[in-house]
């Protein structure tokens, strides 16, 4: 997968909040109610770590949506590094398709990659490459938070991101994952809220 490759470019396109705060209410409610078991399966959803699933059912019951935000940041910067390989086996590369279709992980993926779907054959071929050289560089998928971004705008994300030194990259790809895990939060609760979650 791919991510940012620049300072002023990681904030930009800030994950929007659930539709409604009943939304989120609602939700959240549903997400408390879950077993432990059942919570930490939901939320790896939104971020494969087993860790930072588990951490984030145990502090239940959220008072309310920032408070679930919050914790949810403090645990992914709370990862160890294998822990954030482990998160990033769940995301396939930018203009790839997940490999386990029906999960709603691989729903969320595809819709989040929408922009990179339809580049022309010159723009699919370089994020091809970027992602091959990123990998090669870092050991890793390129993971950027593809949501509100054009193919474009990827591949210069992973272009300049080759440049970044190992901890660097690091910095980048951890934050990328929160903001990634953010807009995730939103359509888990969103999900629930509706009955439409799994």
């Amino acid at each position: 997968m791919v991510a940012v490759a620049s300072g002023a470019d990681a904030g930009a396109g800030a994950p929007a909040p659930v539709r409604a705060p009943g939304h989120a209410r609602a939700g959240l409610e549903r997400l408390n109610a879950l077993s432990a078991p059942e919570a930490a399966a939901a939320l790896a959803a939104c971020c494969a770590s087993h860790r930072w699933a588990a951490a984030i059912a145990a502090v239940r019951p959220y008072a309310d949506a920032a408070q679930l935000y919050r914790i949810a940041a403090v645990e992914v910067a709370r990862l160890d590094w294998p822990d954030v390989l482990e998160a990033l086996t769940a995301h396939p590369r930018i203009g790839t398709r997940a490999a386990d279709r029906a999960s709603p992980a691989a729903a969320w993926s595809r819709a989040e990659q929408a922009a990179a779907d339809g580049p022309d054959a010159r723009t699919a071929r370089q994020l091809a490459e970027a992602n091959a050289a990123y990998e090669a560089a870092f050991g890793h998928v390129f993971l950027i938070r593809a949501t509100g971004r054009t193919a474009e705008q990827m591949l210069d994300a992973a272009l300049g991101r080759l440049r970044n030194d190992p901890s660097t990259e690091q910095a980048v790809v951890r934050d990328e994952l929160n903001q990634i895990v953010r807009l995730r939060l939103d359509k888990l609760l969103l999900g629930l809220a509706e009955g439409t979650w799994p």
